[in-house]
């Protein structure tokens, strides 16, 4: 079996970058992922989805390099939720993402700014969909 999810959002909070025992290099951020849809009556509203982002080795040092907080990512990964009771004591359930992949998407300077910033085609060259059906792991 086979599961992956992409997402793209803004960088919440900076990485924290760690060390395991071993020496292997962990990066944890989360990303705020908005979705903007209009009522039927008209209104417009925002929902906001929050995930939990890991990162592992040289990818790891490199998002704690360069990533900051309030800029747009693109993040490919495994996604796992896990349960919990919150400080109120209500079941709550957190969304997270061990990363495969992460793009910075835009320009440096996008985290200074109040916005996206739609990056270009290029920074995503590499990501392109599998040329022959067969390359496809279902």
């Amino acid at each position: 079996m086979y599961q992956q999810i992409t997402i793209v959002g803004n960088v919440g909070s900076d990485p924290e970058l760690r060390y395991t025992q071993g020496g292997v290099a962990v990066t944890d951020f989360s990303v705020a992922v908005n979705k903007r849809y209009s009522t039927s009556g008209g209104e417009q509203r925002e929902e906001t989805t929050w995930f939990r982002v890991t990162v592992w080795r040289r990818q790891a040092e490199t998002v704690a390099q360069y990533l900051k907080k309030g800029r747009q990512v693109l993040v490919v990964g495994e996604a796992s939720v896990s349960a919990y009771t919150n400080r109120a004591g209500e079941a709550a359930a957190s969304l997270e993402i061990t990363a495969n992949l992460v793009k910075f998407i835009g320009s440096r300077d996008d985290a200074n700014n109040s916005g996206g910033g739609g990056g270009n085609r290029d920074e995503f060259d590499d990501f392109a969909p599998p040329k022959n059906m067969d390359d496809i792991p279902f």
